[in-house]
């Protein structure tokens, strides 16, 4: 009776190509934290820039706003109203 044996095949890792591989893939990420945040700071420094420049504050326009919708709001349930009222 023969007995066949099944050798295990070993990985051999090249520890120096690994390595190489990590340093490279840690300094593509370093370089591109490093453009978002540029690209970041050139946004924010752009949309102060906008606001500073505005006529009407941003804070103002929405105050604005917001009583515009209130008052259409108030003149359609007027309406509403007035109009329920007729057909009754």
């Amino acid at each position: 009776m023969k007995r066949h044996h099944q050798s295990r095949g070993t990985i051999e890792i090249n520890t120096r190509l690994v390595t190489t591989g990590v340093v490279l893939a840690a300094a593509g990420a370093v370089v591109s934290w490093a453009g978002m945040a540029i690209a970041a700071s050139a946004v924010l420094v752009a949309g102060r820039r906008l606001v500073r420049e505005m006529d009407v504050p941003p804070a103002q326009q929405a105050a604005m706003k917001w009583q515009q919708a209130k008052e259409a709001s108030r003149a359609g349930m007027q309406a509403w109203q007035s109009t329920s009222d007729a057909q009754s």
